[in-house]
């Protein structure tokens, strides 16, 4: 027995899911206000080197006005220059203060602070992987819970910090912590929904990221301090703390790890919910027993599972490729917000506003190319078009925002997909190790980004073209994975292997080869049962005639 049909007798699609989807849309809110926070508390103002008068020091001019990093030892000798002794004066127009201006990270220093973002990437990268194995192993439920407290405590530290070690530490800790919700949200809600209703499943909550997005921006706008930033953006924790009370644990991984009788409490919960609890018998604990594979529940898998079978290594590698070009490309586009004509903060919104009809007609397109395509020209189209940006001369500024705002679109599409297709792609047993990998490979790919960055010193057209060259190529390799639409989550390493969790693939493979084995005549008989396909295959040859015990010993390979 499935868990579909155990899912579909509770109610697969229902007021319990709702439930659920609306629970886990405050983490997937809390998400981007720490992800995307490095553009506003790590932001460079103006600013020029101090000149007490009276000196013989005087600030340089350039076309763009005074010279941020030198001083001229006096007005005629124009040939001898020096550094900031003195430190500097910041234009405070727009920030109050940032991570920039409180540790005086700009000029020599300025790699400095595109670090902090790179070290919080860094710490999302080793999350990926702890909360992955984690929650593979003790549940999801128990994991979120983990990754709120300390994503709470660490943030908050992280707003007293008193120097920029403390802070680059507790932004790095706290990068960890915020990845148990990153790579929990998703698995749950994608293991509480039927088939039909994935892809809406995935898309809700992603928005949940664009809304997060949004409100970054009018937080920032509004709190112009660092420090009291950070804590505005912490302070959602404590609700998401409250909710965690309400979110229930994985039936489907409780199942597929032997744990009957506490998947029976949350099924009977979600049936109850949905009004069908007296509609069913399939709650039966014994019947719930035979979901369960006696040769999984009783495994202990770990990251090598992920490539000791074929099927999974391929896949386990190509969505690697891909989840780095992913987040390398969303946070490159993401974290140059100026250049374009308009305000870093409407800048920002509006990268937010164009991920909502950019995820909505995800969720049309997905259902009708599939994961594989739309996985693969979303990111082909937003390499396209950050390329096509670098041959917009800088003057035609409006031009060059509405392209880049459509790349963020297609780029947020692309990471979209991602989640719920990487979900797809791996069996239930070691789903979360997959995301953790993925999660891994791609905050990879988003620690680079701020430093990438910094290479248009060398060349300004150096990092889009980077960009872009990353994701046509990652978007053309997608297609080398196999496609998840209107398919069943396989359940254990068996499933990939052989295709078992593609509803009547295991049925073609077991009428293959019994037409390889005999060719005389095959009689195929199709019954439904509780909404599975079963079939009985009668084999008759004149020299081997088939007994009842070999006939019920092949259909249960099939």
């Amino acid at each position: 027995m499935r868990f579909e049909e155990v899912l579909e007798e509770v109610g697969g699609f229902s007021r319990f899911q709702f439930r659920v989807l609306l629970l886990l849309c405050l983490p997937r809110v809390i998400l981007p206000l720490h992800f995307l926070l490095h553009i506003f508390i790590s932001a460079t103002p103006p600013h020029h080197c101090y000149a007490p008068a009276p000196s013989d020091l005087h600030i340089p001019r350039d076309k763009e006005g005074y010279s941020s990093c030198r001083l001229y030892v006096n007005q005629t000798n124009a040939s001898v220059t020096l550094p900031c002794p003195n430190g500097w004066v910041y234009d405070h127009s727009q920030f109050t203060s940032t991570t920039a201006t409180e540790w005086d990270l700009v000029c020599e220093n300025k790699k400095l602070n595109q670090l902090l973002a790179t070290f919080f990437f860094i710490g999302v990268t080793l999350g990926a992987i702890i909360f992955g194995h984690l929650s593979d192993k003790f549940g999801r439920r128990s994991m979120i819970l983990v990754s709120f407290t300390a994503s709470l405590v660490l943030g908050t530290v992280s707003a007293f910090s008193v120097s920029y070690v403390m802070f680059a530490v507790v932004r790095t800790l706290c990068g960890v912590a915020l990845t148990g919700m990153t790579i929990t949200t998703i698995a749950l809600c994608v293991e509480w929904t039927d088939i039909e209703h994935r892809t809406f499943t995935g898309t809700i909550v992603s928005l949940g990221w664009s809304f997060g997005s949004m409100l970054l921006a009018l937080l920032a706008y509004c709190i112009r301090d660092w420090r009291y930033l950070m804590l505005a953006v912490t302070s959602p924790c404590l609700a998401a703390i409250v909710s965690w009370w309400w979110i229930p644990e994985s039936a489907r991984w409780l199942l597929a790890n032997g744990k009957v009788e506490e998947a029976r409490k949350y099924l009977v919960q979600c049936a109850k919910v949905n009004g069908k609890y007296g509609n069913t018998s399939i709650l039966d604990t014994e019947i719930l027993q035979k979901v369960t594979v006696s040769e999984v529940a009783n495994k202990s898998h770990s990251y090598l599972d992920l490539v000791r079978t074929p099927k999974l290594r391929k896949i386990t590698i190509c969505s690697g490729i891909l989840w780095f070009a992913v987040a390398f490309t969303y946070y490159g586009i993401s974290f140059k917000i100026t250049g374009f004509g308009l305000n870093m903060y409407l800048t920002h919104f509006v990268y937010g506003a164009v991920e909502v009809p950019a995820k909505i007609g995800t969720y049309y397109a997905l259902d009708r190319i599939g994961r594989r395509h739309g996985q693969a020209w979303s990111m082909i189209l937003t390499g396209a078009l950050i390329g096509l940006n670098t041959a917009i001369p800088t003057d035609y500024s409006l031009i060059r925002t509405c392209v880049a705002i459509v790349g963020k679109g297609f780029s947020e599409a692309a990471f979209t997909t991602a989640f719920l297709y990487t979900a797809e792609l791996y069996p239930t047993v070691i789903r979360q190790c997959g995301l953790g990998f993925t999660s891994f490979v791609g905050r990879l790919g988003g620690s680079l980004a701020p430093l990438v960055l910094l290479l248009e010193d060398v060349w300004a057209l150096l990092p889009p073209m980077t960009f872009a060259l990353v994701a046509l190529g990652a978007g053309g390799m997608v297609f080398l994975l196999p496609e998840t639409l209107h398919v069943r989550l396989p359940e254990n390493v068996l499933d990939v292997e052989e295709g078992r969790y593609a509803e009547g693939q295991g049925l073609k493979v077991g009428v293959g080869e019994a037409l390889k084995e005999n060719t005389d005549s095959v009689n195929l008989r199709w019954h439904k049962v509780n909404g599975s396909l079963l079939t009985e295959m009668t084999l008759m040859t004149p020299m081997t005639p088939m007994t009842s015990e070999s006939s019920a010993e092949d259909q249960e390979k099939t």
